[in-house]
């Protein structure tokens, strides 16, 4: 089963928690196990599984990024956005998870995460869901 969502992002760099999205989307999929396949097809965002209690880390994730210095580089690419795509790529823009009696098997603390590094944008989220 294949799904698309929307994120709207509202700033050049966040993070926005989606896993109550993705937690819908099994619900709906009725998969009870199998596989959960998240891709984000952009170059200047990115998909991680991260802390999700505290708010803190998602924005000290943000700060430590801002501190390695990109934007200070002096970058050839035309659209001024180098350094979002070096972070697209630390991050990166897929995950893989399982789902087991119908949910995805996640540590306690963590959630799934969209980066947003060249906002504000619309930005999509592939979902495919396998069962087996």
């Amino acid at each position: 089963m294949f799904f698309t969502e929307k994120v709207i992002t509202h700033k050049v760099e966040e993070i926005i928690d989606i896993t109550e999205k993705i937690n819908s989307i099994i619900s709906k999929s009725k998969i009870d196990s199998g596989m959960c396949l998240i891709v984000v097809p952009h170059t200047s965002a990115g998909l991680t599984v991260n802390e999700n209690f505290d708010p803190d880390v998602k924005s000290d994730i943000l700060y430590g990024l801002k501190n390695l210095h990109f934007d200070d580089l002096g970058f050839s690419h035309s659209e001024g956005n180098s350094p979002a795509h070096i972070k697209s790529m630390l991050t990166g823009t897929t995950e893989t998870l399982i789902i087991k009696d119908g949910k995805l098997m996640l540590g306690k603390w963590q959630g799934i995460l969209l980066c947003e590094y060249d906002g504000p944008r619309t930005r999509t989220v592939n979902i495919k869901i396998i069962g087996g």
